[in-house]
């Protein structure tokens, strides 16, 4: 827009006027306080605080304007929404509204027309009319792009699609970004929903699910500041490398010390790292695709029949037994004539101590027999015989609480299944009795061994205030039951897409296994069909995939912002794969695509083109699964660790039938390798093209 124009002169004044606001108000914090009075040290971390808010606004100060007339009020007031709230020192007004605020909600609700507007405030229900929508983009304390998505009275064809599709066409780098300026409707209502949720969103490959889920906690964090913290939230993630790809985006919406870790993070800590994982792989990846093997998937596969809530169920009624035959019914005689009664050992233990928790009662059980034992040596006059009676009755008190069962969680697991059952399938009890004789356990053992160390030690002050559970079509309702049970009610945000499903034999076939876990009232269900990563071509394409993957799922549904024509090129023989890998390499960088990513089926398939592309002289990051970051640039990745990254260009390797038939497990795969191109799709063969794309 030219700077003469009006409505950039009005809009870059203003924005002068907010850095002046700004920069005032930095002045009169003064300089840091370095002495050791405590008062002071307290009113300074306060003040440390309020300068950080506002270093963050001189940054960024706000994105989006709405002009609003509440009911009653003679004119409209323009309402600067931005990622962080700033009051104008002389009169305590508002001067720059927190998105997160309730009178923000109008600028991600509002879709247009006349019609009176309401929004929920503390104060009760707010009424009125929206007069304009303006999208604003400030660049390194520049005035950049301005949209009026509507404006009262005007035609507004296109609300907000000018502006979200200027920001959709940004190159990528190596960190997901926030998405406070563009948040869409049926986001914001995921984002601002009621605390008390155990929300479930299906969401389409680049709906924003992870994206939304981070507002979410950021929302959270504001609208109930009183009764959560950020210490008590945490994030559970597919693996490492996808934390550092999302680790910017809560500090950038003014958000730290929010917990992020993965399952198996998580519960090895839990158990205090004294289990051994019978798998090199740490992240638990999807074992069969490196063997090239596909075996069937049902609910006997090892993951997906321990994963179920009747394993557990299964688990509580052995622990039940265990806690019921934990005493033998016998005595304890310190010596002869000097007997403890066996119904006094279990009156202590079933009804005094009954409200402790397993181990907490055997130490407290036996630290109550030692009390017992003490007063009975001090009626012992005779300082020599008390001696010699000390002796002999503590080592028959050590002989007896040796008999007490251990309460360590491996050894019961590996106790229940080296009895053998019936009611445990015969591969899947065979399996795991062959690693857990050598004390190793596996991934899907995990939430069994943690929810065992929670029955016999409680919670250990453990309690989350909200759990994000992301790419959750590969966790197990096991995993979740067990979550909820460290919360006083349900509050979570669980988000996945079955279509990207590729852990199937770990994972839920259906959101219906993880509603069940809780009561109808704490669930809601959400489903996000737009999409607004890729290009209109690319989600089309892709589209094509998505009924082989048996999941019943529409199709995604694209942000109309056309690009070029996917690719699918066949090359006569393996020694046109490397030049054609540089040709694609460089004529996308000739475009300025900054991100650019070689998806290969396996991790030895990645490991041998990197190979090949570094004898070329061509620079590449290999990701593999013991990974912790992502570098941006070219990657080299297999495709079951690109889940959940995207790229600016993408070109799928080798898509031929036999590296992904026609079953719905490799449909997946194949979804996933496409739908993660931002503006440019290739993929390439030799042989026979998979039928998938037929």
């Amino acid at each position: 827009m030219d700077s003469q124009h009006p409505l950039y002169k009005e809009e870059h004044q203003r924005l002068q006027d907010t850095f002046q606001e700004i920069d005032q108000q930095r002045t009169d914090i003064g300089p840091v306080y370095r002495g050791n009075d405590y008062v002071e040290q307290v009113l300074e971390a306060n003040r440390e605080e309020t300068r950080q808010r506002l270093q963050l606004l001189n940054n960024d100060p706000y994105f989006g304007r709405l002009d609003f007339q509440e009911e009653g009020k003679a004119e409209p007031l323009p309402l600067y929404i931005g990622k962080r709230g700033m009051d104008r020192k002389e009169t305590g007004e508002p001067y720059v509204i927190d998105w997160r605020a309730p009178v923000a909600s109008l600028f991600y609700s509002f879709t247009g027309g006349d019609d009176t507007v309401t929004y929920e405030a503390p104060e009760g229900t707010i009424q009125g009319d929206i007069h304009r929508k303006r999208n604003l983009s400030i660049r390194d304390k520049k005035l950049g792009r301005i949209v009026d998505s509507y404006e009262r009275g005007g035609d507004n064809i296109g609300l907000n699609d000018d502006f979200l599709l200027y920001k959709l066409g940004d190159k990528k780098d190596n960190r997901l970004r926030d998405i406070v300026s563009t948040i869409q409707a049926e986001q914001d209502l995921i984002i601002r929903a009621p605390r008390y949720k155990a929300l479930i969103i299906q969401g389409a490959a680049g709906s924003g699910k992870t994206t939304v889920a981070l507002h979410r906690l950021a929302f959270l964090l504001y609208q109930y500041q009183q009764q959560i913290r950020a210490e008590r939230m945490i994030i559970f993630a597919p693996n490492t490398m996808f934390l550092d790809y999302i680790s910017g985006v809560l500090p950038e919406l003014g958000v730290g010390n929010v917990k992020q870790t993965t399952f198996i993070e998580w519960a090895l800590d839990r158990l205090n790292d004294n289990v051994r994982l019978a798998t090199d792989n740490a992240e638990g990846h999807l074992w069969f695709s490196l063997a090239g093997t596909r075996p069937s998937i049902d609910d006997e596969t090892p993951g997906r029949f321990k994963g179920t809530l009747a394993f557990k169920a299964w688990l509580d009624g052995k622990l039940a037994s265990f806690e019921k035959h934990f005493l033998v019914d016998s005595p304890f005689e310190a010596w002869e004539g000097r007997v403890l009664k066996g119904d006094m050992i279990r009156e202590w233990f079933e009804v005094e101590y009954r409200h402790y928790p397993l181990a907490a009662r055997r130490d407290r059980l036996t630290a109550r027999i030692n009390r017992w034992l003490e007063m009975q040596l001090n009626t012992i006059g005779d300082p020599k015989i008390r001696k010699e009676k000390a002796k002999t009755s503590k080592q028959r008190l050590r002989a007896y609480t040796n008999k007490l069962p251990k309460t360590d969680a491996l050894s019961f697991y590996q106790g229940i299944f080296a009895s053998g059952t019936e009611e445990i399938p015969k591969k899947v009890l065979e399996g795991t009795q062959k690693y857990l004789k050598k004390g190793f356990a596996q991934p899907e053992d995990l939430a069994a061994l943690v929810w065992i160390h929670y029955v016999f030690n409680g919670a250990e002050n453990l309690a989350f205030d909200h759990v994000v559970v992301d790419e959750a079509q590969d966790v197990s309702p096991f995993q979740i039951a067990l979550l909820n049970t460290f919360m006083n009610e349900p509050s979570f945000t669980i988000l996945g897409d079955l279509a990207q499903g590729i852990h199937a034999y770990r994972g839920v076939q259906r959101w219906e296994e993880l509603t069940a876990i809780f009561p109808d009232e704490y669930n809601s269900y959400h489903i996000l069909k737009q999409s607004y990563r890729s290009t209109l071509e690319i989600i089309e394409f892709a589209n094509r995939i998505l009924p082989h993957t048996e999941t019943g799922l529409p199709s995604a549904m694209p942000v109309f912002r056309s690009g070029d024509p996917v690719d699918v090129v066949r090359l006569e023989n393996a020694d046109e794969k490397i030049p054609f890998i540089d040709t694609f390499i460089r004529q996308n960088q000739a475009r300025g695509m900054q991100t650019i990513a070689i998806i290969g089926r396996t991790d030895e398939e990645c490991s041998r083109l990197h190979e090949e592309l570094a004898q070329a002289g061509i620079d590449a990051n290999l990701i593999n699964a013991g990974q912790t970051q992502y570098r941006g640039g070219i990657t080299i990745v297999p495709v079951y660790l690109a889940k959940g990254l995207e790229f600016d260009a993408v070109l799928v390797a080798d898509t031929n039938d036999h590296q992904y038939a026609l079953t719905p497990q490799d449909a997946k795969l194949l979804y996933v390798g496409c739908t993660r191109a931002l503006h440019r799709l290739t993929l390439y063969y030799y042989g026979q093209e998979t039928a998938l794309l037929a």
